[in-house]
């Protein structure tokens, strides 16, 4: 206060101030006190050890879910005075109260942190409010199941380029949930009456899922001949090309897939019509399904009971609703720690 000056007229009043500091919304403490209290308002009554245990869970995934939201998306407090999000809240309360469930209470709060990222009344806000809901209902191997067929139905990694990569990518997705996943009818009976998503009469073949996104993965290569026989206007030292991932004396296309051969074509600035002939040499050379799960399991040999369990079992004949893919793309993130943004397949 020693550097500030005043000077005012006759009859006023000074104030001075070393700094002033404007809050707006409620504080973290605020918005504590209203979660607990709408807990302690809603939630039936319990009697002895069953009334603390409820009230010490519902404190801790007060907590937790309160630490996320100040980490990822602090300037959603103001959210708590709207009474979509205190239902919400309540409802992820209400369920960590009854259970307990360490895992649950992960994936609850992921999905709640989320919720609040978008605006009321959206689609995305409505499929993670029920979302909500359902999750509680699933057991640990039926929330495997939709991380397993969302992962491999609905999602391709865009910067797989060498097999590596894929298998880093399996690792980190799939080797901590694929003990997990079982074939018994039972589990997706209930994911479909839990409207997660319905069981369709024919199956996708597991290896066409790695043939169809990553099938530069997987080719075997071909031979001056056969490059020949398409009679391309490109040397074979062009940057189209690149040594075979099967066989260093063979020669592939390089890209994953037709699209990335298409782009990449024209990048370099091959001709139209040769890029019509490279996509199609690309498609010649791709291994069968046979191959390629043989090259899979031998990299990855946790996948051979994925691999079993997808055509044996309803899993690869299962559709996802918006519901399920929330809660498999939930999941995910709460095993591997991070997964793209929702809203990319919930728009």
């Amino acid at each position: 206060m020693a550097d500030q000056t005043q000077r005012a007229g006759d009859s006023s009043t000074n104030i001075q101030a070393g700094s002033i500091v404007i809050q707006e919304g409620v504080s973290v403490t605020e918005v504590r006190q209203m979660a607990l209290d709408v807990f302690r308002a809603n939630f039936f009554q319990l009697a002895g050890e069953a009334k603390e245990i409820a009230r010490r869970r519902a404190e801790e995934i007060t907590e937790q879910f309160l630490r996320e939201l100040e980490q990822q998306h602090s300037a959603a407090l103001k959210q708590a005075q709207e009474p979509d999000f205190q239902h919400a809240l309540f409802t992820v309360q209400r369920e960590y109260a009854r259970c307990g469930d360490k895992e649950l209470g992960d994936l609850l709060v992921d999905l709640l942190v989320d919720r609040t990222k978008h605006p009321s009344r959206s689609i995305l806000q409505i499929v993670l409010n029920e979302s909500l809901a359902v999750a509680p209902k699933l057991t640990p191997d039926q929330l495997a199941a939709l991380s397993v067929i969302f992962l491999f139905k609905y999602t391709i990694a865009q910067n797989i380029g060498s097999r590596e990569a894929l298998w880093g990518f399996l690792d980190r997705y799939v080797a901590p949930i694929a003990p997990l996943i079982n074939p018994r009818a039972a589990c997706y009976q209930h994911l479909e009456y839990s409207g997660c998503g319905t069981e369709g009469i024919s199956t996708v073949p597991f290896a066409e899922i790695f043939r169809r996104n990553y099938g530069g993965l997987f080719s075997k290569g071909f031979d001056n001949a056969q490059r020949e026989a398409k009679q391309l206007s490109i040397p074979e030292t062009h940057a189209i090309f690149t040594k075979c991932l099967s066989d260093a004396g063979r020669l592939q296309v390089n890209g994953t897939r037709e699209e990335v051969i298409r782009s990449e074509g024209a990048r370099l600035g091959v001709p139209e019509d040769d890029i019509a002939k490279l996509v199609a040499l690309y498609n010649q050379t791709r291994m069968g399904h046979d191959e390629i799960m043989e090259v899979v399991i031998q990299a990855r040999d946790y996948m051979r009971g994925v691999y079993e369990i997808w055509k044996s079992s309803s899993m690869g004949r299962f559709t996802l609703t918006s519901v399920g893919i929330a809660i498999g793309h939930a999941n995910l993130k709460k095993s591997a720690g991070e997964f793209t943004d929702l809203a990319i397949w919930i728009n």
